[in-house]
């Protein structure tokens, strides 16, 4: 006897009773807190294992409790505010930056319909037709706090900070929307649910792959994790956007970076791995897909996509910024483009009425990934050939005439700069410095001049 996964009626959602909304929305709340603490101490044992070092193992048995001490230490210290700063805007960026990334977790299904004190309810907050819109609205919003805290800070750095950010999440934002509008197209609905349930006999990692790599790349640059933490490059920039935060407003910065790591690995396992479905061969034992199982397949399948960040981070140097904005802007989005060009014609055939294979749209997926992946490794690994340059006769300094010198101020910038080629350092005279000592005696130095008087 086959045991099959009752999926939730979106229209269904906004009935419950009070108090199952409440304790839903708590139970969430607490998933997002506790994760980025053990995500924290896993990622801080994982890349010391990684890197042949020692991690935490002083606090707690065998460093367990590391993560709780770092909660409290950056709790109890002093919060300082910076002289300068646009003080409501610097004290409001946090929580904006924090926020967002709660809410997009509101329509991320965790299981199928289940019984919670005779009530049933779906195992997800809410649903909407776009909910898929919503997470990517969501999480645009978030940028907001990174901007205004690099702007309101009243320093350089930050400020350069902010622009990445910014610079980044337009050109990473195009990318992974459209990488949405293939998972769109042939599922034919925004709902997460109805994405789920429309994966239930294939994946869509197999389905759409090209789609799955964008966002797998996508998602690390929208989470500014390494390799492509160009807004917080220490150095460059020190901390980027948050240098001059310190106490709980810079763990509420640590925290938003490391709850939207959760979100998009749980919109990732959404819309590309089945969602809560069980993984093979799990999905072949009756009950793996009802009740409360498919809590715990959600689970582990979010767990890998937080673990493959930590691994890019011990792994992977940071891109320079160039190769960065050209990933994106040249390589992602035009392969979405016509990624989606490829989807959307095999969803006009079908609606028509002709039927098109899946294995076709798997090999053209194929082929589409395999050009992107050999644009993108010659784009990061050019040839090194060298063209031999005609040598060139250094003139003498003799056969230079003065005319032909550029003035020069080595210090026009407040730093001392050596010369460029064609430029001449101006003459400085020593000019003879008297200092008296407590004694009434002249230093070395001085003049006789200076003596007499």
């Amino acid at each position: 006897m086959t045991v099959e996964a009752v999926y939730p009626d979106p229209t269904l959602f906004g009935h419950d009773p009070w108090w199952l909304v409440l304790g839903k929305a708590v139970a969430i709340f607490v998933f997002l807190v506790l994760t980025p603490l053990l995500t924290i101490l896993a990622e801080r044992k994982i890349m010391a294992w990684m890197q042949m070092r020692v991690g935490p193992n002083r606090v707690g048995p065998r460093g367990m409790l590391q993560s709780l001490a770092d909660g409290i230490k950056l709790a109890l210290k002093e919060g300082i505010v910076p002289k300068g700063v646009d003080k409501p805007i610097y004290l409001l960026a946090p929580i904006i930056a924090a926020v967002p990334a709660f809410m997009a977790f509101a329509v991320i299904p965790f299981g199928p319909e289940v019984s919670i004190f005779g009530h049933r309810t779906a195992l997800q907050l809410t649903d909407l037709p776009v909910a898929v819109l919503y997470v990517l609205a969501a999480t645009s919003i978030g940028v907001y706090g990174i901007v205004l805290a690099g702007w309101a800070s009243g320093s350089t750095y930050p400020l350069l900070g902010g622009l990445r950010s910014t610079a980044q999440v337009i050109s990473y934002e195009i990318a992974m929307a459209l990488s949405f509008a293939a998972v769109f197209l042939h599922a034919g609905t925004m709902s997460t649910s109805g994405i789920v349930a429309a994966q239930e006999r294939t994946w869509y990692v197999f389905l759409l792959l090209p789609s799955f790599l964008i966002y797998a790349v996508s998602m690390v640059g929208e989470t500014n994790r390494a390799p492509f933490d160009l807004p917080e490059a220490e150095g460059e920039l020190v901390g980027g956007f948050h240098t001059e935060y310190s106490s709980l407003s810079f763990a509420m910065f640590m925290l938003a970076e490391y709850v939207n790591m959760v979100t998009v690995s749980a919109l990732a396992t959404t819309l590309f791995f089945g969602g809560w479905r069980a993984p093979f061969p799990l999905d072949l034992w009756a009950g793996a897909n009802s009740g409360w199982w498919p809590v715990l397949w959600f689970t582990l399948k979010v767990w890998v996509f937080l673990f493959v960040f930590v691994w890019l981070r011990a792994t992977l140097p940071r891109l320079r910024y160039d190769q960065f904005m050209g990933l994106g802007w040249k390589i992602l989005i035009p392969f979405s483009l016509a990624w989606v060009m490829i989807v959307a014609t095999v969803r006009a055939f079908r609606n028509e009425g002709y039927e098109v294979s899946s294995i076709a749209l798997v090999v053209a997926g194929l082929i589409v990934a395999l050009v992107a992946l050999t644009l993108l490794w010659k784009r990061l690994h050019p040839s090194r050939t060298r063209v031999p340059k005609e040598p060139v006769e250094p003139k003498v300094r003799s056969e230079i005439s003065p005319e032909t010198l550029e003035p020069f101020d080595p210090m026009s910038g407040g730093f001392p700069v050596p010369p460029m080629p064609g430029q001449t350092l101006p003459t400085f005279h020593r000019t003879p410095v008297s200092v008296t000592n407590t004694a009434g005696r002249h230093s070395i130095g001085s003049t006789q001049e200076d003596s007499d008087a």
